[in-house]
């Protein structure tokens, strides 16, 4: 086991945080206990003439006067008898059944203090209510505090599964939206020693001489970086032997160049982000542990600098995977697919009886789905169906992409056994989670999501920037699976 302290060049800088979150959501959901808060009335499209003739005259004049309409996320204040006494309103795309993000709006923009809805239990609506509040501002001056907007339930068990998916969420985007500078594979790798000591979990970091001879692919996509960021794989096991083995894998490329097919400076302008899917793996990890799930977890990280220099790895190459597979180097940039096969490659040792991973691996797939779904990948029919449920139930959306057999014969190589970026182009995302799936047993069920771990524009709950995308669902098959009863 490697020493707590990794041997590179995070020391010295200010320290980043090794929690979730320095957002403080203990106080933005607290327990119903009749104690005194401002009322929120939701209604819908469909109910809101009904309400709105059903309010005193005062509150249909101060509605109109506010420009109230019957529109998704639109809201006013209601005066009440006193001049301190007033309410909101807020309508939603269905007031029957909540979503994540029916309250985010408010959250970012009442005056801090408590409320509770006028009727009913906001559910799920409690999750956008905290992550509308969370803030990245590590680099920015403080200011004055904004304060805090309570939202009361009388539901325990959820105000604590909304807070713990909550920090997680937001873990991501933490760690998404710090710069490489202070976001490398040392970094990765304090972040996972200090969530191991925190569980109890067992950590090891192989990196060095012992890297390039057991993990040549995650060995050549680093080898160009300087010493202080130098590649590692970093592997964190918890739990008890005898659960089952669930593996979590996310690719930790801390900074894309593209290496000697260098990207232009648009491509690379958000590559600090190429380490979302290590971030998501982290961030999942933490809930399997955080929450006892009985599970036997393998969490691990392959963490590089996609660098240029005279070490650089160059087109034509020719590279043995762990697994002994050779590799074809037809891109440099084409360089996540290879940490994660040798990362695959290791877990399988293990025998897992569930593996997946997260990955920020292909633009094919930002130009197919966009920014706001990820692509979900999958060998087990039964697998791919409970995360499609999990991500409907979470309010987020995966969408599911073919394993293809037709398209296998595009990573043909005719000097190596595979290549690494098929040429034309076509179906990118598809091909690279073919060449992924060259490194799993058929027989064992496997999930890969191809995300893009950032948000281009804001939404109620959603801040522009890192995002986890993916995280939600998998979490929520992961309790459908392993969750005692």
């Amino acid at each position: 086991m490697s020493a707590p302290s990794p041997d590179t060049g995070w020391q010295g800088r200010p320290q980043l945080p090794t929690s979730p979150s320095m957002t403080d959501f203990s106080q933005m959901l607290q327990p119903d206990q009749g104690q005194p808060a401002r009322t929120i009335h939701v209604t819908d499209k469909a109910g809101y003439e009904s309400w709105l003739k059903s309010q005193p005259e005062r509150a249909r004049t101060a509605a109109a006067a506010q420009g109230l309409k019957p529109e998704g996320y639109a809201h006013a204040i209601l005066p009440g008898d006193a001049a301190d006494d007033w309410s909101v309103v807020t309508v939603v795309a269905n007031s029957a059944s909540l979503s994540s993000w029916c309250l985010a709006k408010l959250a970012a923009t009442l005056p801090p203090g408590t409320y509770r809805l006028a009727s009913d239990e906001p559910g799920p609506a409690m999750f956008g209510w905290l992550t509308a509040q969370h803030r990245f501002t590590r680099y920015k001056k403080s200011g004055e505090p904004e304060g805090i907007r309570t939202l009361l339930s009388g539901e325990p068990a959820r105000i604590a599964a909304s807070i713990a998916e909550a920090r997680a969420v937001c873990e991501v985007r933490d760690l998404v939206n710090t710069p490489a500078a202070d976001m490398g594979p040392a970094d990765l790798d304090r972040i996972v020693h200090a969530l191991g000591k925190a569980h109890g979990g067992h950590v090891e970091v192989v990196k060095g001489d012992a890297l390039e001879q057991g993990y040549p692919l995650i060995h050549a996509v680093g080898r160009a970086a300087p010493r202080d960021r130098a590649a590692r794989l970093i592997e964190l096991v918890w739990g008890r032997e005898e659960h089952p083995r669930l593996a979590i894998i996310g690719k930790g490329v801390t900074f894309d160049s593209g290496g000697l097919d260098i990207k232009p400076a648009a491509g690379m302008a958000l590559m600090k982000k190429d380490m979302g899917g290590a971030a998501h793996a982290i961030a999942l990890a933490r809930l399997v542990m955080e929450t006892g799930l009985p599970v036997r977890l393998h969490l691990l990280i392959p963490a590089v600098e996609n660098s240029i220099s005279g070490e650089a790895m160059r087109p034509g190459d020719i590279i043995a995977s762990r697994k002994g597979l050779t590799v074809e180097i037809d891109n440099t940039d084409a360089e996540g697919r290879l940490i994660l096969a040798d990362a695959i490659t290791r877990a399988i040792e293990e025998k897992p009886e569930l593996m997946i991973d997260f990955a920020t691996l292909t633009g094919a797939a930002r130009v197919a789905l966009g920014p706001d779904l990820p692509a979900l990948f999958a060998n087990d029919e039964a697998l791919a169906g409970e995360l499609i449920t999990g991500g409907s139930e979470r309010d987020d959306p995966l969408w599911r992409l073919p394993l293809w057999d037709g398209y296998d014969e595009m990573l043909k190589s005719d000097a190596a056994d595979i290549t690494n970026s098929p040429a034309g182009g076509f179906a990118g995302s598809i091909t690279a989670a073919l060449f992924l799936r060259r490194f799993v047993p058929a027989d064992t069920p496997w999930a890969h999501f191809d995300t893009f771990a950032w948000r281009p524009t804001a939404k109620p709950g959603r801040a522009k920037g890192g995002a986890a995308l993916g995280l939600r669902a998998a979490w929520r098959m992961l309790e459908m699976r392993y969750r005692r009863s």
